[in-house]
């Protein structure tokens, strides 16, 4: 199972600006397409954005739109999702998760991802 790793968490204040990345340690993303979740305390985890092996990105949740973006860096072999006009409704525990196909799903499900890193904290308060 592929290994995830997120980075990037933190305390920023409402309206700021955060850049989470995800990375592969011991493999390359190459071979997945990869989206990001999130879930705060009491709530169910929410897909958000996906990008696919071909850099086509998927949007699941209208909260984020227009605020989040997912890209690939492909020199450094890490999927970033740029979080910008943060609101404290963000606050949550964010983690990526890997699904080994050409494409995102269409419809967001979580068992359709194979492999989910441990999560990174975003707290926006001020």
């Amino acid at each position: 199972q592929l290994k995830l790793v997120e980075f990037g968490g933190g305390l920023v204040q409402p309206g700021g600006s955060l850049r989470l990345a995800c990375a592969a340690p011991t493999f390359t993303l190459d071979y997945y397409s990869i989206g990001w979740f999130r879930q705060a305390p009491g709530k169910e985890r929410e897909g958000l954005l996906c990008i696919s092996r071909r850099g086509k990105q998927t949007n699941y949740a209208d909260s984020v739109k227009d605020r989040f973006t997912i890209s690939r860096d492909k020199a450094r072999d890490e999927i970033h999702l740029q979080m910008n006009n943060l609101k404290p409704e963000d606050t949550a525990v964010y983690y990526c998760a890997a699904v080994a196909t050409w494409d995102c799903p269409m419809v967001v499900d979580r068992a359709d991802f194979e492999s989910w890193g441990q999560g990174t904290q975003v707290t926006v308060s001020s």
